[in-house]
């Protein structure tokens, strides 16, 4: 595989938004500290957001396993 088709494979990828950054952003109080209250209340979307989030990274991580590998095998 040619590395300029490495790129265009790699540019077609779609943009993920991870959920658990907009919730941290509604976990913070008006001082700047994490409201407990607000953690209580958004309890299962925290759950399912780290959930996600987590399945992200370990998908993310296969990847660049995968591309380590296909790099190192050109040489």
């Amino acid at each position: 595989m040619e590395t300029r088709d490495l790129i265009r494979i790699l540019e077609e990828v779609p943009e993920t938004r991870l959920r658990i950054l907009d919730l941290c952003h509604e976990l913070v109080g008006e001082d700047g500290t994490v409201d407990a209250e607000k953690v209580a209340f958004y309890s299962s979307e925290l759950i399912e957001a780290t959930k996600e989030a987590e399945q992200y990274s370990k998908e993310t991580r296969e990847a660049v396993r995968c591309l380590t590998e296909l790099a190192l095998s050109s040489f």
